[in-house]
């Protein structure tokens, strides 16, 4: 498979978790209607439903990875040189 492909793949398989996500709060929401607060050490939220905790708490944990991800990549990118140079240095001139 080319790069392409494997891209639009993995698209695909994001788009799919993505939608069964908000599925799955769109049915939790509906059937448990429940008021909840939430609680941090001292402090406490004003009571609001499953659904919608459920809901910011991905679309926070969606946009946390998608900040994230681009320095994952830097990351590995600094590293991928560092093998590019030591593959430079044990080049042979004959081969030239």
């Amino acid at each position: 498979m080319g790069e392409n492909a494997m891209k639009t793949f993995a698209n695909l398989i994001t788009s799919i978790i993505l939608a069964l996500w908000v599925v799955a709060i769109a049915i939790i929401s509906v059937q448990n209607y429940t008021l909840v607060s939430l609680k941090f050490f001292t402090l406490q939220s004003i009571q609001i439903s499953v659904g919608i905790i459920l809901a910011l708490s991905a679309g926070i944990g969606m946009i946390g990875m998608a900040v994230i991800q681009p320095l994952w990549n830097i990351g590995s990118s600094k590293q991928g040189n560092e093998m590019l140079d030591d593959a430079e240095f044990f080049v042979d001139d004959e081969d030239f």
